[in-house]
Formats: structure tokens, C-alpha cells, sequence
């Protein structure tokens, strides 16, 4: 980096690792739409798929850290891909590095923008249970209207930009921690937890060790990367820390931590408070009977209302997120420039639209897991492929040149490419594997029909931007000015 006060996109080091942190801290949320999910598959060691989950985040992260302080001018992890396989010289029109890394950051985009279809089904759910007058509305039409009416208000909010946000954002990203920790808290205190639930029920009675059930648990594995490595957004605003080589690392491992006991705390606490039995009676909000039983009614109501504004609260950090990779990537001339336009007050309005219509056509899939699945196949791609951009990035004698204020361990190439072969293809086989065992083929054929749309709108786009094909290794040719 020659010029250490910038950051991506033009952005100020501005932020230091406290802020960092509060930015991932909604993470723990997300873990909401597998916990039954889980438990259906590997009763209660669905606790050891979470630990080993994070740990993979610690893995993954780490390279991702690095990344982020060798490409200041890269739009975080979607942008890394883009700057390493997007470097070849020449003025080729369909540059097959710039198609990898599009695809790649076109990926994480399908990662993250389904979040909004999944807590709106939550929402509902959660809703459906506490208020009696809901109980006669038709699931879907109820999750519907609840997404659409979370959609137009964040619509609504964000209309006129993100101006003055930053602070209550941060406030609000802490506060979702609340009501997670609160309800899994509750049962150690009032005695309902019970050891026994956990220890008698480790693995399915019928569990073998074969070809078919470790594919079961490659394919949840991949679901529970979605939630429990999403806590890379502590890394990936590297290039936005006042110090990046220390303020990375705490970020890192205090989030890392926070999430490892989350995750942990909140599945063994429904497991052990209500049993496997009861965990599978309610699938999709397993955390409402457990707060009702254990806060009792009022208690428990007003504890799932603070979880429902935290959803909120994720779903608007995914709307904001998805809408702005889209506009990222229409300007980098890997989409449409329709997906690029913005209002008068520099909000990408079209693709704000166009991700809530997505999202009300994944609404009609009618369950998290299966909308997860499918978006799971997506965050796989993802990190598979930024992955093998680290490994390129460390041995190829072009990057040699790039300062690296944050460093992942010696050797550390190895690991990242021990982790994306096990994203790519070990978790992606267990997922579509697991998918055809959940919901048929629906999940997979959706996932790789979004993906694969990918590719015409992407040669769409380079006929649309010619002038780009001069500029299409910028971000990699001003980091090695």
C-alpha cells in the first residue's frame, strides 16, 4: 500500500477494532434457521458441527485478513478474487480472470442476499406463535406479507442514504446480542437445563459412519459455514482500521471467541432445555418455546420481540450489503450498468427492487433450511474460490511486491488451500447431496440456476462496457504503482 491513510473505495482509516467488532457482532443471529435443522440430522452433535465450524472461520479468516491489507483498493472479500485472477495484461474482451472473479463475488452476493427471504420467514414464524389472531392466516401468506412489509420499510429507511447511521448501527449490532444470550441463558438459571439430553442423544440411534452419512454431514457443514464463518466482516474492513496490524487480529479473535460461545451456548441450551423431541416439535423457532418455558409468558413475548427487531437488523445489514455488491460489481462492468444506478441521494434503488423481488420469489420455497441450502451452495463458491486467490496471491512473484500490514501465519497458503478443496468440492457435493435428501432437487436447481444466471448477464455486460476492457486490472495496477 503506498498510501497508508486510504482505504477501499477511497474510504479513511476511521475505524478501530471495537467498531470493527460491532459490525459482526449480529452474527450469532444467523445461526437461528439451523438450529432444528441440525438437530433433525445429528441430535446433538450438531454442538460439535458448530465448534468445528468456527474454528474453520478462524482458518479461513485469517488468509481473508491478509487479503485485505495486500488490495486496499479491493471491495472486500467478493473484491479479492477479482483483483488477484483479474490481472492478466493485455486488452482481451472476455477475460477469463475477470469472469472468475466476478463469479466469485457474484456468489457471496447469492451468500447473503437470501438472509432477507429466511428471517422474514422467521419473522412470521416468530410472530405466528405470540400473537393469536395470526393463527388462522396460511403460513406462506403470512410470511409474504411480513417480508414485504420489512422490505418496503427498509426501502423506505434507506431511501435517502446511509448518512448519520454508522453510530446506531454499531448500537443496534451489539444489542442483538441481547435477547440471543438472554434466552439461552435462561435455562441454566431456572433449572430447566438438563445434562442428560445432550449426553444421551449424541448422534441418531440408526447414525453409521458410511459413504452417505459423512456426505449428511459434509452437506451441513457447508450450511453451518453460512452462519458461524460469516464473522469475516471483522476482516474484510482492514483497509478501513486506524491500525490495521494490530486492529485486525483483535477483531478477529475477540468476534472469533464471542461467536464460538454463541453458537455453542445457543444449541446446547435448546437441546438440553427441550430434547431433541422438542427441538423437532418446533423446527423453525425452537427458541420460542424454550423462553416461554423458562421467562414464562411475558417474559418470553417480550424477549422474541427483541429478537425479531434483531432480525430486522440482519436483514437490513444483508439488504444494504447485497444491494451494494450488486452496485460494486455493475461498476466494475461485471453486471449491467441497470444494477449500478443510483437516486439522487446515492442509494442503488434497482438493486434494492430487484433483490426484494428475489427474495419474495424465495419466500415461496417455504422453509429457511431449503432457502439456506440453496444460498449455502453459493457461500461455498465463494470461499473456495477467494481461497485459491489467497494461495495465487502468496506464490505468484506478481503480488511479491505488496506490503502486507497484517500477516496470517507462516505457510498459512497450505491451510487455505486444505480449506477451500474442502469447500470446493467436499462441501458443495455434501450440500447438493443433502439438499436432494431434504427437498428433492428444488434447493440445487435454484441455487445453480441463480449462479449460472451469472453468466449471461455478465457477457451482457461486457459488450454493454467496452471502455472497461482498457481498465479491467485497475484495482491490481494502482496497488502495485
Amino acid at each position: 500500500m503506498s498510501d497508508e491513510n486510504s482505504g477501499s473505495g477511497g474510504l479513511q482509516r476511521t475505524i478501530d477494532w471495537k467498531q470493527g467488532l460491532a459490525i459482526a457482532l449480529g452474527v450469532p443471529v444467523l445461526i437461528l434457521p439451523s438450529i432444528g435443522y441440525f438437530a433433525s440430522y445429528v441430535w446433538a452433535f450438531a454442538i460439535i458441527v458448530w465448534v468445528l465450524s468456527v474454528f474453520q472461520g478462524f482458518m479461513q479468516n485469517f488468509a481473508y485478513g491478509e487479503l485485505a491489507t495486500m488490495f486496499p483498493k479491493a471491495s472486500g472479500l467478493p473484491g479479492y478474487a477479482q483483483s488477484v485472477f483479474g490481472t492478466n495484461k493485455g486488452n482481451k474482451k472476455y477475460d477469463q480472470g475477470k469472469l472468475l472473479g466476478g463469479f466469485s463475488a457474484w456468489s457471496y452476493w447469492f451468500a447473503w442476499n437470501p438472509v432477507l427471504a429466511i428471517f422474514a420467514i422467521l419473522i412470521g414464524s416468530y410472530l405466528k406463535g405470540l400473537v393469536p389472531a395470526f393463527a388462522g392466516i396460511p403460513d406462506l401468506a403470512l410470511y409474504l406479507a411480513s417480508g414485504a412489509v420489512v422490505y418496503i420499510f427498509l426501502m423506505l429507511v434507506n431511501y435517502r442514504g446511509l448518512a448519520g447511521g454508522a453510530t446506531l448501527g454499531y448500537i443496534l449490532a451489539v444489542l442483538s446480542l441481547a435477547p440471543l444470550i438472554i434466552i439461552a441463558l435462561a435455562p441454566f438459571v431456572t433449572g430447566h437445563f438438563e445434562m442428560s439430553n445432550i449426553t444421551g442423544a449424541w448422534l441418531p440411534t440408526d447414525w453409521s459412519w458410511d459413504i452417505p452419512h459423512i456426505l449428511i454431514l459434509l452437506g451441513l457443514f457447508a450450511m453451518a459455514q453460512w452462519s458461524a464463518c460469516a464473522w469475516e466482516t471483522a476482516a474484510i474492513y482492514g483497509p478501513e482500521y486506524k491500525e490495521p496490524k494490530s486492529d485486525v487480529p483483535k477483531a478477529l479473535f475477540i468476534c472469533g471467541a464471542i461467536c464460538l460461545v454463541t453458537f455453542i451456548l445457543v444449541q446446547a441450551a435448546c437441546t438440553g432445555t427441550l430434547g431433541i423431541e422438542g427441538i423437532l416439535a418446533e423446527p423453525f423457532s425452537p427458541m420460542l418455546p424454550m423462553a416461554q418455558m423458562t421467562l414464562g409468558p411475558i417474559g418470553g413475548a417480550l424477549t422474541i420481540l427483541m429478537l425479531v427487531a434483531a432480525m430486522v437488523m440482519i436483514i437490513q445489514t444483508a439488504f444494504l450489503g447485497a444491494s451494494r455488491a450488486m452496485y460494486s460489481m455493475a461498476e466494475e462492468g461485471n453486471l449491467p450498468k441497470f444494477f449500478g444506478k443510483m437516486n439522487a441521494h446515492g442509494t442503488p434503488v434497482n438493486a434494492m427492487i430487484v433483490i426484494a423481488l428475489f427474495n419474495m420469489g424465495f419466500i415461496c420455497m417455504g422453509t429457511p433450511a431449503a432457502i439456506l441450502a440453496a444460498s449455502a451452495i453459493g457461500y461455498v463458491c465463494a470461499n473456495g474460490i477467494s481461497l485459491f486467490a489467497y494461495v495465487k496471491a502468496k506464490l505468484d512473484p506478481r503480488f511479491s511486491k505488496l506490503e502486507r500490514p497484517f500477516k496470517a501465519p507462516k505457510g498459512w497458503q497450505s491451510v487455505a488451500l486444505f480449506f477451500g478443496l474442502f469447500n470446493l468440492p467436499l462441501c458443495l457435493i455434501g450440500v447438493v447431496y443433502l439438499n436432494s435428501l431434504e427437498v428433492g432437487w428444488t434447493s440445487t436447481i435454484v441455487g445453480f440456476v441463480v449462479l449460472a444466471l451469472y453468466i449471461p448477464l455478465w457477457f451482457y455486460s461486457q459488450n454493454e462496457n467496452p471502455v472497461r476492457v482498457e481498465n479491467e486490472t485497475h484495482v491490481m495496477s494502482e496497488a502495485l504503482m
